[in-house]
């Protein structure tokens, strides 16, 4: 009777949200059942999966070998700094000039077809097994780097609400369960909603994350990891740094799924 209980509850709740989708903001977001979660588990256990960008046998992982290996790569030459293409690898003009407060950028492809899908299908499609994939990556790609703390870049409570998850969340505790590194989800917090950076342009995206961020944990001499799922401008990435480092970080390091390159 008890489980009977649960069941009806949890089926009035995803009822109710259906009933009020058209309202501009959802305030609660029911957790799974236990039921469903079990049953997720046991198809995931049981099943093979299918490829999320072709549809084919894909095992346990969300990629087929054959689509995994069509990632757009990355410039064997860029800059070590912010990952742009460089001619023999070292710093770009750009971080010369006008040098990031991050010291590194390490990226595992090019955003661009069909990497940006695969990051759509993680945060519009809430395709979490993507995370567990990346952040695994990103982990091997560190080859045993180690780090004071694994930051992950915050979303405002207002867009948490709307998504149900972080995704930089997600990929970071991938990446520390397969590197064992420190987690820190209590360091970095969004204290300001701003407009999404795609539509603005650089020097507006720069003023539009100004004094977004606050760090709210003693992390003085301390080398940081930033994790997010994509960097194009880098702006939103600084920012957070900049503060980061204002709190007394000795180096933050920035750890990213995709990077859009400018040419």
């Amino acid at each position: 009777m008890a489980l009977l209980k649960k069941f009806v509850e949890n089926a009035t709740t995803s009822a109710t949200i259906i009933l009020n989708y058209r309202k501009p903001k959802v305030t609660i977001l029911p957790q799974p059942h236990p039921l469903r979660q079990f049953g997720q588990q046991l198809t995931d256990l049981l099943l093979p999966g299918s490829c999320l960008l072709c549809g084919a046998d894909s095992g346990r992982a969300p990629f087929c070998p054959a689509c995994a290996a069509d990632l757009p790569p990355l410039p064997a030459a860029r800059c070590p700094q912010c990952g742009e293409p460089s001619t023999q690898g070292e710093r770009c003009g750009s971080c010369l000039k006008e040098p990031p407060h991050f010291a590194g950028t390490l990226a595992l492809f090019r955003y661009d077809f069909p990497a940006d899908r695969i990051i759509h299908a993680l945060k519009y499609g809430h395709q979490l097994a993507v995370a567990d994939w990346l952040g695994e990556l990103l982990a091997a790609r560190l080859g045993g780097r180690q780090f004071d703390l694994v930051v992950p870049l915050p979303l405002h409570p207002d867009r948490l609400r709307e998504r149900g998850f972080n995704q930089a969340v997600e990929i970071a505790r991938a990446l520390i369960r397969a590197s064992k590194q420190k987690l820190a989800v209590d360091c970095l917090f969004r204290i300001r909603a701003t407009p999404p950076q795609a539509a603005l342009a650089l020097k507006d995206r720069v003023r539009n994350v100004r004094q977004a961020f606050e760090c709210r944990r003693e992390i003085s001499g301390q080398h940081i990891l930033l994790i997010d799922d994509v960097m194009t401008s880098g702006a939103t990435l600084n920012e957070a740094t900049r503060i980061l480092m204002l709190h007394g970080a000795r180096r933050v390091d920035v750890a990213v799924a995709a990077r859009a390159l400018k040419h």
